[in-house]
């Protein structure tokens, strides 16, 4: 998934939270961090400090990449999570 915005961000962490079958409660002890912290989070909080959402990420067993926009711009990208999601989705 391509994240451009805190919005995306957000929606990512929200439906990973949902796999694991984690409440927003669940989330926020194992982070250290209030439920409200994360309800603002995958609201798509564009204020949240970056170490609180790394760590978050790590709970959920999520990691964060970075490429370079310039390079996404000629290179096609697959993804291929969201192919296989997408066609288990069907099936």
């Amino acid at each position: 998934m391509n994240v451009r915005a805190a919005k995306d961000l957000g929606a990512l962490i929200r439906d990973r939270r949902n796999e694991l079958g984690l409440t927003q409660q669940n989330l926020a002890d194992k982070t250290g961090v209030s439920r409200v912290w994360v309800v603002a989070l995958e609201k798509g909080k564009p204020s949240a400090q970056l170490d609180l959402i790394l760590r978050t990420l790590h709970q959920l067993g999520l990691a964060l990449s970075v490429d370079s926009a310039k390079a996404s711009l000629f290179t096609p990208r697959i993804d291929l999570g969201e192919i296989i999601r997408s066609t288990t989705k069907q099936a």
